[in-house]
């Protein structure tokens, strides 16, 4: 099915229930390129799994060998030459899709490979963990398109990749390679393409075993300080059963059961 953002239970995909779920973006045809109908389909589905109190890990990963091209260019004439119409696309359509990615408490693992640019990149940034292909590559050359980079997903990009980097993408159209990449702490080492699925489902996994309580907690403290904001009641987890049972677990040398 082209043009659409999937989300199956790893259960379903790996034959077992770990609390791990495969958020997909379907549009093979088009390299994976993101429409308006997507962006609000991954808003849909992030809001969702924010709210599932199961869910431990989230993999973002897509079909037929890309990441994702960017946006859909097919779509633009229809809105992008009126400003009242575009501020709706970036502000509530592809804003709505990241934040809500950027808002969710459960850890992200990207599994990119072959061509992220512009969107996939800005998908990608949303992520907490991003594991790479040797054959990847990343830019934003929609300066060639006569556009720039809207201002919140400005600030997502140079706040992932840096500055430089984020301004050679947007100032020089260009093109990264993965180790480029890798190089800016932006990923992790690059892997053969055969490789990657295997440590992405690993690192899912590991993910998973552990405490969701704690990267929860995580996930929202780092939040509340990249906005320069006091983490709120940092310390009201003491009595939790996670917090009890990973101590207890430790002294009498067994496994946490989280």
């Amino acid at each position: 099915m082209s043009g659409e953002i999937t989300i199956e239970p790893w259960s379903q995909i790996q034959g077992e229930d770990a609390g791990i779920f495969s958020v997909e973006i379907v549009n093979p045809e088009k390299l994976n390129a993101m429409t308006r109908k997507m962006w609000r389909q991954l808003k849909a589905i992030f809001e969702d799994i924010q709210k599932n109190h199961m869910a431990r890990c989230i993999v973002v990963q897509s079909h037929g060998g890309n990441f994702c091209a960017g946006g859909d260019i097919a779509e633009y004439p229809a809105f992008r030459f009126d400003p009242d119409s575009l501020a709706a696309f970036h502000e509530e359509d592809v804003w709505g899709g990241l934040n809500a990615m950027l808002s969710c408490d459960v850890p992200i693992v990207a599994s990119i490979a072959g061509v992220c640019m512009g969107a996939g990149v800005e998908i990608a940034s949303c992520c907490d963990v991003r594991w790479v292909s040797e054959n990847a590559s990343f830019g934003a050359p929609i300066a060639k398109l006569g556009f720039p980079m809207a201002p919140k997903e400005l600030h997502l990009v140079a706040s992932a990749v840096g500055a430089h980097t984020a301004k050679r993408m947007l100032l020089e159209a260009a093109v990264f390679s993965a180790q480029d990449m890798a190089a800016t702490g932006w990923c992790a080492q690059p892997l053969p393409a055969l490789r990657l699925h295997e440590r992405v489902e690993g690192v899912a996994r590991r993910i998973a075993s552990l405490s969701p309580q704690a990267a929860r907690l995580n996930k929202q403290a780092m939040r509340s300080l990249s906005l320069n904001e006091a983490v709120p009641a940092p310390y009201a987890y003491a009595a939790s059963a996670e917090h009890c049972e990973g101590v207890t677990a430790f002294i009498q040398k067994r496994s946490a059961n989280f």
